[in-house]
């Protein structure tokens, strides 16, 4: 089969050759006229040489995804091997209820991700080559899984530089309004069609369980808390109280619906505000907490908006280790991929001087280990997390 190409400018194809799986538009001297959106192509560097093969998008500022550095077709069965491929990969790791089961570039099937929830299944597409398949896919996720249900996420304002619509449904078997699965040592449920992202934020399951040794007996507080992953296993670790607080109330139902799920909902105190107007609050009042998890949602999605992030952060932290009691602990996370580890790290040093106290790093965490980071960029660790003790 005969494929179009997509030439590269002159020492463009470095990063490519470190790992990249991108290739931008500013990046390309020429494309042939067999290149359509939606298409396969192969990506040559400036002097013929094969870098790899796949999918093209004019529209788009990522002209090409790749999708293989080898010269093979890309076909139903070569998305088939890639998708069991992936899912043998998370069995070896030890993930089987709850787990992404594919990650994009990572699993060398960029703009798809699923995620799996027990007996349910939600995906997204978020590249046209990619959306191309999305029938097949949907095949290929029910024989392999043979789920109750597949949940359709693919509302996303991203797909629209794709120049893709925004849909979202249960797309085969049927889907209840909220679905139930295992988390680590916790029973969790979800609402897959309205949700944040496809339903549950599996990239902190492994951190969850990195929280039993700061719990015990202690006052929690668990910020931006979602439907309660931290919150529960807190409870469910020994802690004598949590007060979890978000700005979605219909979180804090799913939260407290998950709390006594486990029978825990006698710990948990649920609180509605914005966060930054509670810590303020809080930490002026002289509030002390002996644990506090701050989890808050992407500042920055852009390279422009750093800065206003970065002051975001710092204080959100500021006020949190205000609020630590002598000895305690914060853990703290972003999943801002522009806030890199290193630049965050520096974030909580600033924020410690501020507040004025002396800060001891005792973990760095990232992203689960079903949500692999590719190593040639540092913005592919998007989640960064340092749980420090406050003295």
């Amino acid at each position: 089969m005969e494929y179009g190409e997509v030439r590269l400018r002159r020492g463009e194809e470095k990063d490519i050759l470190a790992g990249n799986c991108w290739v931008y538009d500013n990046e390309v001297s020429w494309v042939d006229e067999l290149c359509e959106n939606g298409g396969i192509v192969d990506v040559t560097a400036h002097d013929g040489s094969f870098l790899g093969r796949g999918f093209f998008n004019g529209d788009s500022k990522i002209i090409v995804r790749l999708v293989t550095r080898e010269k093979e077709e890309i076909n139903t069965e070569f998305i088939a091997l890639r998708i069991r491929d992936a899912w043998i990969r998370r069995r070896r790791l030890g993930f089987d209820n709850a787990c992404r089961v594919v990650f994009g570039d990572a699993d060398g099937l960029p703009g798809l991700t699923v995620d799996k929830f027990g007996e349910y299944l939600s995906f997204q597409i978020v590249s046209l080559g990619m959306e191309r398949f999305k029938s097949d896919i949907i095949e290929i996720l029910a024989a392999l899984f043979e789920p109750k249900g597949i949940c359709e996420r693919n509302d996303v304002a991203i797909r629209e530089k794709e120049g893709l619509a925004q849909m979202s449904g249960c797309v085969y078997g049927q889907l209840p309004e909220r679905i139930r699965f295992r988390e680590l040592d916790a029973l969790m449920e979800a609402d897959l069609l309205n949700g944040q992202k496809t339903g549950h934020f599996l990239d902190q399951q492994e951190n969850r369980g990195r929280i039993r040794p700061y719990c015990r007996r202690a006052r929690v507080l668990d910020l931006c808390c979602h439907t309660g992953g931290f919150t529960v296993h807190a409870a469910l670790y020994g802690a004598k109280s949590v007060k979890s607080v978000d700005v979605s109330q219909s979180a804090l139902d799913l939260l407290m619906g998950n709390a006594e799920l486990n029978g825990v909902d006698h710990l948990v105190e649920p609180v509605c505000e914005n966060v930054f107007d509670l810590v303020k609050r809080e930490s002026d009042a002289g509030e002390v907490y002996d644990f506090i998890i701050c989890d808050p949602p992407a500042f920055s999605k852009s390279r422009k908006t750093l800065d206003a992030a970065y002051r975001g952060y710092k204080e959100l932290n500021y006020r949190c280790m205000k609020m630590v009691a002598p000895g305690g602990y914060l853990a703290s996370f972003s999943c801002s991929q522009f806030m890199t580890a290193p630049l965050f790290l520096q974030m909580l040093r600033e924020a410690a001087a501020d507040a004025g106290r002396q800060v001891q790093l005792l973990e760095i965490l990232m992203q689960s280990r079903d949500h692999a980071a590719a190593i040639y960029s540092e913005t592919n660790w998007y989640l960064k997390g340092y749980i420090v003790r406050v003295l």
